[in-house]
């Protein structure tokens, strides 16, 4: 009798595996739901980074250069996906240690956990949001050289970029780093892990490049306002990837980034309109799409955290702060050839530092946690920019030079002056 039994708990076991499992207490599940809205996240960010930056980078590319710009983008994200699954991933969130860099638990991607650690979303459907992401940030950085960067110098130098840089500051900020865990710094979807890194290094990259041959009149500058406002329009769209995305969670902290988002792109469009009016300019396509553009930078950081009302002065002031901060990194005689500092970084960061005083309940936001106020918080966040601007320099300064031993950092003047759109990728 009792062999019979043990014949048939080997059969119910053979034909209804899905048994055994239940009763392993290791195997959490994932709530679907939640997956369903991260992966659905994951594809909005992707439109965001291909192809809203893309054509919005494109779009302002110097005459012959648009056709370059794409490819350069393809590329660069093509690369940088490839280093985050290979090692950015675990880098970033692989178990976490001293706070400056994750284990290599998740090298290759080996070693994904069925739940991501304080989710209710599997890891792969984490690790994929997170990749693009890192697209996002890397696609940003060309923008700078745009019209003079070498070909094989700018794949090579984001790809180890993504790995040295970028996975390092997400992981500080995301990943259980110092910066979140020990100096409490707040970043919900990016103004520094994604937006200042990216802005700094461009910077950085464009002053070490030289400026191009027709700074500053910038003769050859014709544009393209059609694909510079839907590549602006698809980054409003691939926004709500990102911060809502950012949530990890079909709830109401992810409707409320949405929000938040909303208005702080809505309001960065009027106050760049606004600003344009009083000083009696037309209403342009490159106005408005700067404006868009910037209020989504400077809400990134702060999405969750506060109210609508604080979104619409954020965004607001985002806005208001590229066409000076334009100027002003012109004047100083660096090149940055799109504004990839004016229009990702000084928001992102300027995003970062309100949410200070945002944060605060009796302004709507979410409150302090434990042990900070106003302060404190706006301490903490000032921490954290400095902390990533001096990363994202000094590693963009050595990497840019390293990268530059393999292949030369800009093309010739001949090849500049005919475009990149023919002398580099052979399209007339």
């Amino acid at each position: 009798m009792s062999g019979r039994r043990i014949v048939l708990a080997v059969a119910l076991l053979a034909a209804f595996p899905g048994l055994a499992i239940a009763q392993d207490g290791t195997i959490e599940a994932s709530d679907t739901g939640d997956t369903a809205w991260l992966l659905a996240a994951t594809a909005l960010l992707l439109f965001a980074a291909l192809p809203g930056a893309a054509l919005f980078q494109a779009g302002r590319a110097r005459a012959g250069s648009l056709i370059a710009a794409l490819v350069q983008t393809v590329a660069v994200a093509a690369g940088v996906s490839m280093a985050w699954i290979v090692a950015g991933y675990t880098v970033a969130f692989g178990e976490a240690g001293v706070g400056l860099i994750g284990g290599g638990n998740a090298w290759m991607l080996l070693q994904l956990g069925n739940v991501r650690e304080g989710l209710a979303v599997p890891e792969s459907a984490f690790a994929v949001y997170q990749i693009a992401c890192a697209m996002l940030a890397a696609v940003l950085v060309p923008g700078a050289a745009s019209g003079r960067a070498r070909f094989g110098w700018l794949v090579l130098f984001t790809t180890l970029w993504s790995l040295v840089v970028l996975a390092p500051v997400t992981h500080w900020l995301w990943g259980g780093g110092w910066l979140s865990s020990s100096v409490g710094t707040l970043d919900f979807a990016g103004g520094l892990a994604i937006e200042l890194t990216a802005g700094t290094s461009a910077l950085v990259t464009a002053a070490i490049m030289g400026r191009g041959s027709d700074f500053p009149e910038r003769e050859g500058w014709t544009g393209v306002p059609l694909i510079t406002l839907l590549g602006a329009l698809l980054l409003w769209i691939g926004w709500f990837g990102l911060c809502g995305g950012s949530a990890f969670a079909a709830n109401d902290d992810a409707a409320s980034a949405l929000l938040a988002t909303h208005a702080a792109a809505c309001a960065g469009v009027l106050a760049r309109l606004g600003y344009e009016r009083l000083r009696r300019r037309p209403a342009g396509v490159g106005a408005l799409t700067s404006g868009l553009v910037a209020g989504l930078a400077a809400i990134a950081p702060a999405a969750l955290y506060v109210s609508t009302g604080g979104a619409i002065v954020i965004g607001a002031v985002g806005a208001l702060l590229v066409a000076p901060v334009s100027r002003l990194v012109r004047t100083l005689g660096i090149d940055d050839r799109l504004d990839v500092f004016a229009h990702f970084a000084v928001p992102g960061a300027t995003g970062a530092l309100l949410l200070a005083p945002f944060l605060s309940s009796s302004l709507g936001g979410v409150g302090y946690s434990d042990g900070m106020n106003t302060v404190a918080q706006l301490a903490a966040q000032a921490i954290g920019v400095a902390a990533v601007i001096i990363w994202s320099a000094l590693g963009a300064t050595i990497l840019a030079l390293m990268a530059s031993v393999a292949f030369p950092m800009r093309v010739s003047e001949e090849s500049e002056a005919a475009g990149l759109d023919c002398s580099s990728h052979g399209e007339p």
